[in-house]
C-alpha cells in the first residue's frame, strides 16, 4: 500500500480527537467516499450559511401550513381525499400527512 501525504490548509485548528478521526477516516475509507461526502458537506454548509437549508419533516408540514388561513384549513380538511393524494403524489410519507392534518384541524378551530 502506498502511503501519500497531504497538507491542507484549515480554518480552525483541529482538536486531538477530531484529528483521529480524520486519520482513521482517510486510512478506512477510499477517497472517492471521502470527496462525495465532503461534496455534500459543502453544500449542505452553503445552503445552512445562506439561510435556504429546509430538510426533514417538520420543515415540509411548517411549509405546507404556513400561511393557510381558517378558511383554508377547513377547506382542505373537507376535501381531505384529495389533500392525501396530492400529498401522496409529492411522496410524504402518511406519518407526514396525518401531522399536517393535526395542524389542519387546529388552524380550523380558530376564529379570528
Amino acid at each position: 500500500m502506498v502511503r501519500s501525504v497531504i497538507e491542507l490548509p484549515i480554518s480552525d485548528a483541529p482538536s486531538d480527537a477530531e484529528l483521529k478521526k480524520l486519520k482513521d477516516y482517510f486510512k478506512e475509507m477510499p477517497i472517492g467516499e471521502i470527496l462525495a461526502g465532503l461534496k455534500f458537506a459543502k453544500n449542505r454548509w452553503s445552503a445552512k450559511d445562506a439561510g435556504t437549508l429546509k430538510v426533514g419533516r417538520k420543515s415540509i408540514i411548517q411549509k405546507e401550513v404556513h400561511s393557510v388561513t381558517t378558511e383554508q384549513a377547513q377547506w382542505r380538511l373537507k376535501n381531505w381525499k384529495m389533500m392525501i393524494a396530492n400529498y401522496r403524489r409529492r411522496g410524504y410519507s402518511y406519518p407526514t400527512i396525518s401531522r399536517i392534518k393535526k395542524i389542519l384541524v387546529q388552524k380550523s378551530k380558530k376564529r379570528k
